[in-house]
């Protein structure tokens, strides 16, 4: 008998399609940050059985004693799935031989020249390639350039001898974190899936509507996605950098850029309010536009807008350093030598994540101009600067509002007691907006 090849091979997607619809199929995640593990979590609660991997010990470490790391995921919830042996981590990438689906959410960072960074993503997809098998699907979530799927992952998932969309199945889907986000979480968030092939999108859609509480959008080819995920984070690039802008202009004419765009958002068409700060930080917003303009260059095409919003964001840590300047030296102070209070390191309110915060940058030009900073952030224990590790302090005391000379707010946490600031302080500038109006009686009150 005669075995039609192409009908056995278009039967892997309807079996793996199968095994995820009744929940026998065995899912993994690599890299189990931000993305990875309250993706991870989600699966497991969905009822898979879930195998996280990474590479750094102490994360496997803390996930075996059911201690949780990662902000957005519930404690209870991680113990629960631990507990009821649907999920566990490890370092053994060996293991990949038995999982049906495999994620990958690792960092995808810049280099010193605002270059694309994937060796991450290279070397996750090259140990995955080891131990790929007929019937398994392939997803990449990390956040990077339009191609990298298909240019770069493709070819080296093929290295195994199997073929892309007829021995095993690849696709992108974009992760949409917002750390801190109360209302929009990994399960409820909309989720983008594009394939090399119809089979591959498919098969991905069908593990995230299995897995996830919200419409999975499909798109045509995995490009797609990797460029609608830039899209997003370029259009908030793009419109903060208009903000900051705004906000440098409207200090220099006397006008309250804040009050300015409560006003603007009154219209309820044609106008979405962004808000200006001390910088940009995460991993998204400051790093994904440069992905796109470094793949730009590519087809001889210079990103002007993009560039330009990222060189404003990017000097806003210089423009709180010089209003702090000039504030202080009102008071006959200079930034030498002067007590410098920092409320918040973290990159946004209410959470625990400093990557590419721009405090970093402000607190290491204080400490290049030899100020006397101190800071105070209730969520963030711990901070790197200048290859240094610092401690934060968690609580706010009159005592040491009245000895600074300034204080400078730079995240606008719920916690923070802002009619004490208000009322203790002999020099406030607020980068966030973040005191109300009406603890605000003193002409020792500055925003942005």
């Amino acid at each position: 008998m005669t075995i039609n090849t192409v009908e056995f091979k278009n039967s892997l997607a309807d079996r793996l399609t199968e095994k995820i619809n009744n929940k026998s199929a065995t899912l993994g995640v690599v890299g189990l940050g931000y993305v990875g593990l309250p993706l991870a979590v989600e699966k497991a609660k969905a009822g898979y059985k879930v195998i996280g991997f990474d590479v750094q010990l102490e994360k496997i470490e803390k996930l075996a004693q059911g201690i949780n790391y990662i902000g957005d995921v519930n404690d209870e919830e991680l113990i629960q799935v631990i507990n009821k042996d649907k999920f566990y981590a490890t370092n053994d990438y060996s293991l990949i031989n038995n999982v049906d689906v495999v994620v990958i959410c690792v960092p995808t960072p810049l280099d010193i020249h605002k270059q694309a960074d994937i060796s991450y993503v290279e070397s996750a997809t090259a140990k995955i390639s080891q131990y790929l098998h007929k019937g398994m699907l392939v997803v990449l979530e990390s956040t990077t350039y339009p191609g990298t799927t298909e240019e770069v992952l493709k070819p080296l998932l093929e290295e195994s001898g199997l073929k892309c969309g007829e021995d095993f199945f690849l696709a992108y889907s974009p992760e949409r974190v917002d750390p801190g986000n109360k209302q929009f979480n990994t399960a409820n968030t909309p989720k983008v899936v594009g394939g090399i092939t119809k089979s591959c999108t498919k098969v991905a859609a069908t593990m995230y509507r299995n897995v996830l509480q919200a419409d999975i959008h499909e798109v045509s080819t995995p490009a797609v996605a990797e460029m609608e995920k830039i899209l997003e984070n370029t259009f908030r690039n793009i419109n903060i950098g208009l903000a900051n802008e705004m906000a440098i202009l409207c200090n220099k004419m006397g006008i309250d850029v804040w009050e300015v765009i409560d006003a603007a958002a009154t219209k309820p068409y044609g106008f979405m309010p962004f808000y200006p700060g001390p910088g940009l930080g995460g991993h998204c917003i400051p790093i994904d536009p440069w992905y796109l303009t470094w793949k730009a260059r590519e087809f001889n095409y210079h990103t002007k807008l993009i560039e330009t919003a990222g060189e404003i964001n990017n000097l806003m840590p210089d423009y709180v350093i010089n209003r702090c300047m000039d504030l202080l030296n009102k008071e006959g102070k200079a930034l030498n030598g002067s007590n410098i209070l920092v409320l918040g390191v973290a990159y946004k309110k209410d959470i625990d994540d400093f990557r590419e915060s721009p405090v970093i940058s402000i607190l290491e030009q204080l400490e290049r101009a030899k100020a006397n900073w101190n800071v105070i952030d209730p969520n963030v224990q711990k901070f790197t600067l200048l290859e240094k590790e610092y401690s934060t302090n968690a609580n706010i005391t009159n005592e040491i509002l009245s000895e600074a000379d300034l204080v400078l707010i730079t995240t606008d946490h719920n916690s923070f007691d802002y009619k004490t600031i208000a009322e203790n302080t002999n020099l406030i500038f607020d980068t966030r907006n973040a005191i109300p109006s009406e603890f605000v009686e003193k002409s020792n009150y500055y925003k942005l």
